[in-house]
């Protein structure tokens, strides 16, 4: 595979792949042990506070990333304006930043609303002509 036929919209893909791993690294840190890898949904079980919030937070990243996987590879397929769709891929991603950030602070009004903006980009995605 070449890297340089990736699009921005691509490599914001592969990003919010990550995005998960990165709540999910937040909630273990400093925590998590080699006992707790037996059985780690018990170990999550029993967080609260911000390290259950960041456990919310990766599991609504990995719920959220069909949509925009999709949104992506149809606009490519559909030839949308690369200008664009790169635009708003790059903020989905920052929108899904700002989003786990929230969620492990536990502003949860605030959280809301980024989500429902990053689900507006998801749908504007689908709605960008060429």
């Amino acid at each position: 595979m070449t890297f340089s036929l990736l699009t921005v919209a691509y490599w914001c893909v592969f990003v919010a792949c990550g995005l998960p791993y990165l709540a999910a690294w937040i909630a273990k840190a400093g925590s998590f042990g080699p006992r707790d890898n037996m059985q780690p949904r018990d170990w999550a079980a029993k967080q609260s506070g911000w390290r259950a919030r960041a456990n919310g937070a990766q599991a609504n990243s990995f719920e959220g990333l069909p949509l925009f996987i999709a949104a992506v590879v149809i606009a490519h397929q559909l030839g949308v304006s690369q200008a664009r769709l790169d635009m708003l891929a790059v903020i989905y991603v920052v929108l899904r930043l700002v989003y786990i950030a929230l969620y492990v602070k536990g502003m949860a009004s605030a959280r809301s609303a980024v989500w429902a903006l990053g689900l507006l980009v998801n749908i504007s995605i689908f709605f960008i002509g060429r």
